[in-house]
């Protein structure tokens, strides 16, 4: 009877150990607030070096599960046709208007619309209105905040050849150009 207990007892603690194994030590334990017009390290990254594009949950608290950023935009721009190999992205407009594609197909959404962009899907958006607000969540995180840091890097405008080179590093392929007016 011993060893029985002694088995049943083994296997309960079972999924605990495989549930601890996908939460590792390193993890943000804690909770935080992020303050309106703020990126979660005041780091802001300013896209174009106009439009911030602010991290509000960063993929180091969530050891690379999700990332929210949150992006304003003053100018009626979106980013190329592209692609990610390995993260799918649900985009919440909180103002304004945008134009998004999926592959082929348009839609146009609207302050309080979400939609649905999944990996390995062309996709890209235009902003319609004069300004707008989106929030964006990549899942799983992948290297989206690196990627925006390097863009935000860059001194003038770069190459097609080297934005390729930079979506490539990080998960990414562009398709085509952006959606123009």
């Amino acid at each position: 009877m011993k060893r029985r207990n002694f088995i049943q007892a083994t296997l309960a603690t079972v999924p605990a150990a495989v549930i601890y194994d996908k939460f590792p030590a390193k993890r943000n334990k804690k909770g935080f607030k992020v303050n309106a017009g703020k990126d979660r390290f005041d780091q802001p990254i300013k896209y174009r070096g106009i439009n911030p594009n602010d991290v509000k949950v960063s993929s180091k608290d969530t050891d690379g599960q999700l990332t929210l950023l949150e992006y304003v935009g003053y100018e009626k721009i979106g980013p190329p046709l592209h692609v990610h190999f390995d993260q799918d992205e649900i985009f919440y407009v909180v103002e304004g208007e945008y134009l998004f594609q999926i592959d082929t197909e348009r839609m146009t959404l609207v302050a309080g619309d979400t939609v649905f962009l999944p990996r390995a899907i062309p996709h890209t958006w235009l902003q319609l209105s004069e300004k707008g607000k989106l929030l964006y969540l990549l899942q799983p995180s992948g290297q989206m905040e690196e990627f925006f840091k390097k863009m935000n890097e860059l001194k003038g405008p770069p190459s097609q050849e080297l934005i390729q080179q930079i979506h490539l590093a990080h998960g990414m392929k562009v398709m085509g150009p952006p959606i123009t007016l």
